[in-house]
């Protein structure tokens, strides 16, 4: 053992601290000068300066950092913690485009098991090992040579602290308006900073989970159906929340290829201008089924307090979620819902996933035996990446050549497109699946739809890929969702809507996801004081109650 310490490498603590600091302000965040170089292009000495001085700032804070942590004898913890989290973070960033704040924690605890595989490439793999591993391997292989005085060790320590202090300040002096305008007019930028981001992110995140276990809220404890919706035939409503598709690749938008042909044939209304609440399915989903409109949105308090099914159940409806795509994130807590996927079907599922086909199974027996009227939600994983092409049945590859790999930087814009393409025909074909349920019901049921989107993606523009950006700086193909409702004939004649009304509201107004909760109360007949006239789609197209 001792022959085997002689030939590891030795360094005095402070060189220690020193060279890995180095490594991570300087290796593990070029992403962050990547992004620092796009919003401050380098024309001119004084900006080369200011760019110059943020990795000296960002070495002196890992440094003091770890160096503190020297003290209570966790200096290579927190060395590891910090390389391990800044390889992987720049690795999603210079490949995806991604940011980490409070809401990719929440999509990363979120992600299923298969989601997280299908992230797991080569590439990844390599990058962590030769970045991440590699680096912290070299850490602990190295010793810390003893220091001859314990209390001059201490000193050093104390001013390598002291002396790091004064750079920082020393920059704030002379560069401190530069930051300033820089920080204040690209708000996002300091989230690609590792692994501060990360650790913000991840304390912002707890902090906004710690009301998950407060005493449930309950709104609209005055919800009842109205009186036309309690005598003749029931009413059965479908509402089917997509994932990850984006508006402007449906051919009803006006996109050249032809990605809805079922669609175009089943006289839906289709909403040209429709946007997310957010850019995530931890964020979009709950906000939907919120009666909290995006401008006040409160996750915190989402998470603790009913919705929209929660209202609708104590109307009478009967409520019925169908999952395939890892959870409901809190809308379907306290209604009758089922994971879809977990039934592993032959023919539908693999490798802990299924075709969006699987929410189907045993749903015509239901309706069957429903009783009174009833609502079901089909959650499906519709064009969920980065594995596009594990979305769709072999007959719906249409569009070729595809991107049959979950590393979709390294397709062609024209692959990729082609693959997430392929998608939309099968939602296309999943949404009209579920009008032809209706159709099949509608001598005991009058029936509606009603298709929207959790959030978009992008597709390599601009370097970006899936989703999850900062809304603020979030491209509009993150944030622009297809929406698109069906009213059978029934529905229309015994409920008053105007179809001409409505067809013109939908392709000249803007809508959103806030709109969600009060269109459906409308739809579904059900009266309480939480309904908003004004954020129902239908309401300004009613002839007659």
């Amino acid at each position: 053992m001792s022959l085997l310490n002689e030939k590891r490498p030795t360094l005095g603590r402070l060189a220690f601290l020193a060279i890995f600091s180095l490594y991570i302000s300087l290796f593990l965040n070029l992403a962050y000068y990547r992004q620092v170089l796009k919003a401050m292009p380098v024309t001119s000495l004084h900006e080369a300066l200011v760019f110059l001085s943020m990795p000296v700032v960002a070495f002196s804070v890992i440094f003091i950092v770890a160096t503190l942590a020297s003290f209570f004898w966790l200096t290579r913890l927190v060395i590891a913690v910090f390389i391990l989290v800044s390889a992987a973070v720049q690795y999603f960033m210079l490949n995806y485009g991604i940011i980490m704040d409070r809401n990719m924690i929440a999509n990363i605890l979120d992600t299923t098991a298969s989601e997280s595989f299908a992230l797991l490439t080569p590439q990844l793999v390599v990058t962590l090992l030769f970045s991440g591993l590699a680096a912290v391997a070299a850490m602990f292989w190295i010793r810390i040579r003893p220091a001859a005085s314990r209390w001059k060790d201490v000193l050093w320590r104390l001013v390598s602290v002291l002396g790091c202090c004064a750079a920082i300040v020393i920059v704030a002096l002379l560069f401190y308006k530069d930051y300033a305008s820089l920080f204040r007019n690209n708000r996002e930028l300091v989230k690609t900073l590792s692994p501060s981001s990360s650790i913000a992110a991840s304390w912002s995140y707890y902090s906004h989970h710690r009301q998950a276990n407060l005493p449930l809220v309950r709104i609209g404890e005055d919800a009842k159906l109205l009186a036309n919706r309690q005598t003749g035939k029931p009413s059965l409503t479908i509402l089917i929340v997509g994932e990850t598709s984006r508006a402007d690749n449906f051919s009803l938008e006006g996109y050249g290829r032809q990605t809805n042909p079922k669609l175009a044939k089943d006289d839906v209304f289709w909403f040209p201008h429709t946007t997310s609440c957010g850019t995530a399915t931890a964020v979009s989903v709950p906000c939907m089924f919120s009666n909290m409109p995006r401008s006040h949105y409160d996750e915190g308090l989402a998470s603790h307090q009913e919705g929209l099914l929660d209202i609708l159940q104590r109307a009478g409806l009967q409520v019925l979620w169908n999952e395939n795509d890892g959870g409901c994130k809190g809308a379907c807590d306290r209604v009758p819902h089922q994971d879809m996927t977990a039934l592993n079907l032959p023919g539908m599922c693999q490798e802990g996933e299924c075709y969006d086909e699987v929410l189907f199974h045993g749903l015509d027996d239901y309706i069957r035996n429903l009783k009174g009227n009833g609502i079901i939600v089909l959650h499906t994983i519709g064009s969920h990446g980065p594995t596009y092409y594990h979305r769709y049945p072999p007959r719906f590859k249409v569009f070729t050549p595809t991107c049959d790999t979950n590393e979709i930087q390294t397709c062609s814009q024209a692959q990729l497109v082609n693959t997430y393409d392929n998608t939309l025909l099968y939602v296309d074909y999943i949404v009209d699946k579920a009008i032809g349920v209706l159709k099949a019901h509608q001598d005991n049921f009058t029936t509606s739809l009603v298709y929207l989107s959790d959030h978009g993606e992008s597709l390599g523009e601009n370097g970006e890929y899936l989703h999850g950006l900062p809304y603020a700086i979030a491209p509009e193909q993150q944030k622009h969702v297809p929406m698109l409702l069906w009213l059978s004939p029934d529905y229309q004649q015994r409920f008053g809507v105007e179809a001409s009304c409505l067809s013109h509201l939908a392709a000249s107004n803007a809508f959103s996801q806030d709109n969600l909760f009060s269109t459906v109360l409308g739809m579904t007949g059900t009266q309480t004081r939480e309904y908003k006239p004004g954020d129902d789609i239908l309401a300004a197209c009613r002839s007659k109650a």
